[in-house]
């Protein structure tokens, strides 16, 4: 699965979980999720390269998305996961 799959993947998991996603440009390096008014909304930065937006998405998926109790491709829990180990460190 490349980058592009696997970001779509994400996408599609955080809007199907309530946040609203709004593609923006943001000078390439920007983007991530922030909350206004009780809503979470993820910024997709359109200048940043995927493999960064894939992350910034996964890093939101796993704060936002209880991903032990749904069903997500192996792929993707893996990325999520991995993810989430490289911001705790």
């Amino acid at each position: 699965m490349n980058s592009h799959e696997v970001l779509q993947q994400l996408i599609a998991l955080l809007e199907d979980n309530g946040v609203e996603v709004r593609s923006e440009p943001l000078g390439g390096s920007g983007g991530g999720l922030c909350k206004i008014k009780d809503k979470n909304i993820f910024f997709l930065d359109t200048q940043a390269p995927t493999a960064e937006s894939a992350n910034q998405s996964a890093e939101a998926a796993g704060r936002l998305v209880d991903i032990e109790s749904i069903y997500l491709k192996p792929e993707i829990r893996q990325y999520i996961e991995d993810c989430i180990k490289t911001e705790r460190q």
